[in-house]
């Protein structure tokens, strides 16, 4: 069974699978620069990980944005997704 937060927010169990689970979210959905999640944080509650909109950037986000991964990893989920419809 999947540990639960009070908050109701997804839970990751680490630092690392909730920047992966971030930048993997960043080239899904059509987040821009000021909407949707930009970092994550240990919660008080639960002591896991969950995303947040507030604060800076995170670097390993910031870091693959700036290399163009994530305009690439969105433009092949999209065409992906467009191939399933088919």
């Amino acid at each position: 069974m999947m540990p639960k937060c009070p908050s109701g927010k997804v839970v990751y169990h680490s630092l690392t699978l909730a920047e992966d689970a971030l930048i993997d979210a960043w080239g899904r959905y059509n987040y821009s620069i000021g909407k949707g999640p930009v970092n994550v944080y240990q919660c008080e509650d639960c002591g896991n990980f969950h995303f947040t909109s507030k604060g800076q950037m995170n670097q390993r986000l910031q870091m693959e944005l700036d290399s163009g991964h994530i305009a690439r990893a969105r433009r092949a989920f999209h065409l992906e997704q467009g191939l399933k419809r088919k």
